[in-house]
């Protein structure tokens, strides 16, 4: 009996371990599926924000998401047709830049050789080889596209998660005698997890709005190309900003010249500086911060799992995981190894969930 009991514990790991296989197996062959769902998820509760506000004004709820979905297909549009043409031009014109580039390495090859410093310029353009870094946009952007042609499916997945949601509580109280109980904090990580993400949406979409600006008065190329990128590399805490900035850096340089790509590189360094550092903590709180390792590896477990799309939700999705741990007691040492060592001190103790004011919940009428 008690070797039984001494072997249960291990016994236990191995089966929630092979439950998480079979799970993430399940989720990679329906990607096809999955991927557009979580889109539509990630875009509602986005807006859940503006369907609160709207209520809030006594607008009623059919006319508060007609009117968000309308607005949705108007931005999406607009935003298709620019981003689609300028990334059909920066593809065309990539071969040009590479040859650009090819030919400012041989130049500093060159003066290096001049000075006695002898380096193979096969093996110096092999390790800087530009299209690697650049293909990543491609990469990003084509997988974001080739997604976005369910762009109807996406859509009306989101209308039907934004008018469910506005009934949502009171069937939660229709369907347990004791939902408080029963629920436990689903409230309150539904809450969190949403709050998260507005917050999260908006200072990204101020993020790529400066880096937009800050390139078109530099003159670089495709700029509004890179704006999109920063936006959505934004959602990629640590790593994210870095990915965006190479390839505009890299265009700079090839186009403009040093001094330009030294400007490129300080726009993206203070502009990220200032939203990342000061705004975003202050309007977000602490808690929710994640390891830099646990964002890199979020970024290849969910690209692989999920493509690109995955990468670009990646830390959202761990992000939701992290608080779903941090309100159970049993599981909540799993969200503190993923966290950043930065808890929120309540007056029940430390919690890992957002400090956050002022943004609505999911269906909130209030």
């Amino acid at each position: 009996m008690s070797a039984q009991l001494k072997h249960a514990p291990m016994g236990g790991i191995l089966l929630s371990l092979a439950a998480f296989v079979i799970v993430v197996a399940g989720m990679r062959a329906a990607e096809a599926i999955l991927v557009p769902f979580l889109l539509a998820v990630f875009i509602a509760v986005v807006l859940a924000p503006v369907i609160g506000t709207l209520n809030r004004w006594r607008v009623p709820s059919f006319l508060s998401v007609l009117a968000v979905v309308l607005a949705l297909v108007l931005a999406g549009l607009l935003l298709t047709a620019l981003v689609s043409s300028s990334l059909d031009e920066f593809t065309r014109g990539l071969p040009q830049y590479k040859e650009r580039f090819h030919d400012a390495v041989t130049g500093v090859l060159s003066w290096l050789s001049a000075r006695g410093i002898v380096v193979s310029k096969q093996v110096a353009l092999d390790y800087l080889d530009p299209s690697q870094a650049m293909s990543v946009v491609t990469l990003l952007l084509g997988g974001l596209g080739g997604v976005l042609t369910n762009g109807f499916l996406i859509l009306l997945t989101v209308a039907f998660i934004l008018a469910e949601a506005s009934g949502l509580p009171a069937k939660l109280k229709s369907a347990f005698s004791d939902p408080d109980a029963s629920l436990g904090h689903a409230t309150d990580v539904a809450d969190s997890i949403n709050r998260y993400m507005a917050i999260k949406t908006v200072f990204s979409l101020l993020t790529g709005i400066l880096i937009a600006i800050w390139l078109w008065a530099l003159g670089v190329d495709f700029w509004l190309l890179w704006g999109v990128l920063g936006f959505l590399l934004n959602f990629v805490p640590n790593i994210g900003s870095i990915i965006a900035a190479v390839p505009a850096v890299l265009l700079a340089l090839v186009q403009l010249g040093p001094v330009p790509a030294a400007l490129t590189a300080g726009g993206y360094l203070v502009i990220n500086i200032l939203i990342g550092t000061f705004l975003e903590p202050r309007f977000m709180g602490r808690g929710l911060g994640l390891s830099t390792l646990v964002v890199f590896l979020s970024l290849i477990f969910w690209g692989w799992v999920l493509g690109p799309v995955g990468m670009l939700l990646s830390v959202p999705l761990t992000i939701t995981v992290k608080i779903i741990l941090a309100s159970n007691e049993q599981t909540r040492w799993l969200a503190i190894l993923l966290g950043d060592g930065k808890a929120v001190t309540t007056e029940q103790g430390e919690a890992f969930l957002p400090v956050t004011r002022g943004i609505p919940k999911i269906g909130s009428d209030r």
